[in-house]
């Protein structure tokens, strides 16, 4: 099986920075891409950036210019620098990882979320 664990969800003012960490675990072959999602109270779950294993990236309109995705492959890990933070980010950020596993086909695995709040 496969484990994504997060790290650095925190409370900061506006205009403050946080950077998200998350680190894959398992059974892993290879990891194709990877990426963050965001789940505001009473919103549905959005993708806020994602990157492939070539280095890709892909970022939601709301957090261009501010946000910016990385990975170290070696190490099955995903960053999130989110940099001029406005109160609409505060959600609970949740990493997601599509993952080849040896015995098992590629499948999206999920880690648990981190909270982010951004408010004076």
């Amino acid at each position: 099986q496969v484990q994504l664990v997060e790290s650095g969800g925190d409370l900061v003012q506006p205009g403050g920075s946080l950077r998200l960490s998350c680190a894959a675990s398992g059974s892993i072959l290879s990891i194709n891409t990877m990426g963050w999602y965001r789940q505001a109270p009473g919103k549905q779950r959005e993708l806020v950036a994602h990157i492939t294993s070539g280095g890709s990236t892909h970022y939601a309109d709301s957090v261009k210019g501010r946000f910016t995705i990385s990975r170290h492959n070696a190490g099955n890990t995903v960053e999130l620098q989110m940099n001029s933070l406005k109160p609409e980010d505060t959600a609970v950020y949740y990493c997601k990882a599509y993952v080849l596993t040896a015995g098992w086909g590629p499948s999206d695995y999920w880690g648990q979320g981190t909270q982010v709040t951004v408010s004076s």
